[in-house]
């Protein structure tokens, strides 16, 4: 069986740090949200103009699609930044155990007749 190559955005988006997937589907997923809303309100104003049911059901559904898609995109970018700040506080964590773990060293190693004030 042959393997198939991936799409090159797909290796675009791999190879993007997580900060700049965040930055770029934050604003995305906003975005959508918005429209979603928008279009949700044109639905909304054909059902009260009397338009089709087909008509002003497909506004609503697509509204729906919109807005769900622009939570989902934006709930992505809210994961990744907890995970830069889950990150963030592990390697501030590790950092300080490593100078305790230095300083202690550095106690054990001292001449006996030396004591640190």
């Amino acid at each position: 069986m042959t393997k198939l190559a991936k799409p090159p955005g797909q290796k675009l988006v791999q190879r993007m740090s997580t900060r700049t997937k965040g930055l770029i589907i934050a604003p995305l997923g906003l975005f959508l949200f918005s429209a979603g809303l928008c279009v949700f309100s044109i639905a909304v104003q054909a059902r009260h103009d009397g338009a089709t049911f087909q008509q002003w059901f497909l506004w609503g559904v697509y509204s729906l699609i919109l807005l769900n898609g622009g939570l989902l995109l934006f709930g992505q970018a809210v994961r990744y930044r907890a995970q830069l700040d889950y990150r963030r506080f592990v390697r501030r964590e590790l950092k300080k155990r490593d100078r305790e773990w230095a300083r202690s060293l550095q106690k054990r190693k001292a001449p006996p007749g030396k004591s640190e004030a």
